[in-house]
């Protein structure tokens, strides 16, 4: 395991805020702009674009999300093989996700007490993906 300069959990905080109100912000002027109000009742569209955020742009852009690029931070694997893929990132956006509902939150809590308390700031989900999320730039090719 060759995990190197973990990001901690306030940065890693900032960053899922950043990206939270980006996607918010934008499909609530489209929902504007369509249906003419805000937030669209019915299917929830914010839920759909949002895991296909956090799951797509980090396979795509070396482990980063717009919020993750703000806060000068990205996800890796521990195993430093390439980039992320898509597996990785259900595994770590999705399965955590249905982990820390299904607590009612427990586990999510749990997790940022990792991140705060552990040395290598991994979470659940960290755990999960076998991911971690470093302030390392990607290495240039």
């Amino acid at each position: 395991m060759n995990i190197q300069n973990p990001a901690g959990l306030w940065v890693r905080v900032f960053a899922r805020v950043i990206d939270g109100i980006l996607i918010t912000v934008t499909l609530g002027i489209l929902f504007y702009l369509f249906y003419g109000d805000f937030f669209y009742q019915g299917l929830t569209w914010v839920d759909i674009v949002g895991i296909a955020y956090v799951v797509g742009l980090p396979v795509l852009w070396s482990g980063y999300t717009l919020g993750k690029r703000a806060a000068d931070n990205r996800i890796v694997r521990v195993d430093a093989s390439k980039n992320v893929h898509i597996g990785t990132m259900l595994l770590r956006e999705v399965v955590g996700g249905m982990i820390y509902s299904f607590t009612f939150g427990i586990a999510l809590v749990v997790s940022a007490v990792m991140v705060g308390a552990r040395k290598d700031k991994r979470a659940i989900h960290d755990f999960l993906a076998g991911t971690y999320v470093t302030e390392n730039k990607p290495e240039q090719a």
